[in-house]
């Protein structure tokens, strides 16, 4: 690379997120942009790095925050390092600030020579949990080295490790009051000096770090108390889950896709067969009607608010369940999602993500059965999220009621299944129909897959069996209206259509 050190001026982290976050807001740009909506808790962590401060994320698990960390690095820009520094030791620091083996060269940048780092690279996660110890967060001896002959208490038998190798970057601590109470000391001459002592060594190490920090709030599991002195250099930022139109997008935006380009080709065993696929079947064929997004998606948020649920599923929890319920229209071979397919994914991703109420909860021993009680009770959240669904349809068309009623009743007590041929006779169901497509246009996700842009935005392109699957998801959420509304009786609709069942106490 082409450095010169008469121009080139060394700049500490935070002078450099600070630089970069002024220049995005002069811009209009969005300083977080992979933080989506949360715009209370992104200007907190904005304000922080202004001020040269240290943000500390407070939320639950499954909300965004390593996320967040993580967009940080993005923000930083390439800059040299001596090449081969384990430390990324600055080309024009003085002696007393390099690694020993830097330091231990006349002139590292004539020996070493000298490379770029990139921003997305200057960046060191610390794992907190029970077994964070001084290795993990600071290094540990060379036992090879010392093998060989050298002193023990030599700097260069020492291997730094997280705040070391997050030198001239992002240390990011996620799960901070995981860590051991008498271990979280070991921050505090960082943040308050930044500087790294080791005692041991008599070595005293200036460090040049953005320090950002996650946890639990108390009451969770596996927290520890932080030492005030630490605390007292932290800003507490409270990172919510997010909801609604946000909610909808991130899930939209990290839902499963194919995405082959960026896998490392792997060079087969020339005495077998070459796997060559055809990558066009790998992709999701499935859809997903917007009701059927909006109900999962809503479901997974009221389990935040459930009377019989102390603990909400996370982010991921709506993630999974988008998936989940493509899966289980592909498990069938069909194209377009129904209620039911919604349901199957909503209790596959939800097990091991809720907590419910240990009254609820079958006797130890009986996982199978304590699982069936889990899936009853999201069933039971459904029921209020498809409630919360047809009565935003309701508010949004108009139509006529006893017509509606009374076709609708007829198609649930006829034998024929509800498709596009039979519906053709009752021209009122078939207008509200009509009308909770159209919706699609304003409902639509991003991100959607070939098939959904189909039913979303050309349903007149779509073949014959595709055409039936999409009637038969629309006639089952306009039922499901019907029922919402007093219409028609729901055990008149078991037979035909999914409708979400109430939870009952034993």
């Amino acid at each position: 690379m082409d450095f010169n050190p008469d121009t080139y001026q060394p700049m500490p982290v935070g002078y450099q997120l600070r630089y970069s976050i002024l220049e995005k807001i002069r811009n209009g740009e969005d300083p977080l942009p992979d933080i989506d909506g949360r715009e209370e808790t992104k200007r907190d962590v904005v304000r922080a790095i202004l001020s040269n401060s240290y943000p500390y994320l407070v939320s639950r698990e499954g909300t965004g925050k390593t996320r967040l960390a993580e967009s940080l690095a993005k923000l930083l820009p390439s800059v040299p390092k001596i090449k081969g520094c384990p430390y990324n030791d600055d080309p024009k620091w003085p002696e007393d600030w390099l690694c020993p083996r830097c330091a231990d060269s006349e002139d590292p940048v004539d020996e070493f020579g000298v490379e770029l780092i990139q921003g997305t690279m200057r960046y060191s996660r610390i794992q907190g949990n029970e077994y964070t110890n001084e290795a993990k967060i600071l290094g540990l001896k060379d036992i090879q080295a010392i093998a060989q002959g050298q002193s023990p208490t030599d700097p260069k038998v020492f291997m730094g490790t997280g705040v070391l190798r997050g030198n001239r970057g992002i240390l990011f601590v996620d799960e901070l009051p995981a860590i051991p109470t008498k271990v979280q000391v070991l921050f505090h001459p960082i943040l308050e000096e930044k500087k790294v002592i080791l005692e041991e060594y008599n070595w005293v190490r200036p460090i040049d770090v953005y320090f950002v920090a996650t946890g639990n709030p108390e009451g969770f599991s596996h927290v520890n108390r932080i030492p005030e002195p630490l605390l007292d250099r932290l800003e507490l930022v409270p990172m919510d889950m997010p909801r609604g139109d946000v909610l909808k997008e991130i899930v939209s935006k990290e839902k499963f896709v194919i995405d082959i380009d960026n896998y490392a080709a792997i060079k087969p065993d020339s005495k077998s067969p070459i796997f060559r696929p055809d990558i066009g079947l790998l992709g999701v064929k499935a859809s997903l009607p917007w009701w059927v997004g909006d109900i999962v998606r809503t479901t997974v948020e009221y389990t935040n608010n459930c009377r019989n649920i102390d603990k909400g599923a996370s982010i991921r929890g709506p993630i999974k369940a988008i998936n989940h319920t493509y899966s289980s229209v592909e498990i069938n071979e069909g194209k377009v999602a129904s209620l039911k397919d919604g349901l199957l994914g909503l209790k596959l991703s939800m097990r091991g993500r809720i907590r419910v109420r240990p009254e609820l909860i079958v006797s130890r021993g009986k996982a199978i059965e304590t699982f069936k009680k889990i899936d009853e009770i999201v069933e039971d959240v459904m029921w209020y999220a498809t409630k919360k669904i047809v009565e935003n349809i309701y508010n949004e068309i108009g139509f006529d009621e006893g017509g509606f009623k009374e076709e609708l009743k007829t198609v649930l007590l006829s034998a024929d299944q509800p498709t596009s041929n039979k519906l053709s006779g009752y021209p009122v169901l078939e207008k509200v129909m009509n009308q909770i497509k159209d919706l699609a246009a304003e409902k639509a996700p991003k991100n959607l897959n070939e098939y959904e842009k189909d039913i979303y935005f050309h349903p007149e392109t779509l073949n014959r069996d595709i055409l039936e699957e999409y009637d038969y998801s629309t006639f089952e959420i306009a039922t499901n209206l019907g029922i919402n509304l007093g219409l028609v009786k729901e055990s008149l609709a078991i037979n035909k259509v999914f409708v979400p069942k109430r939870f009952k106490h034993d």
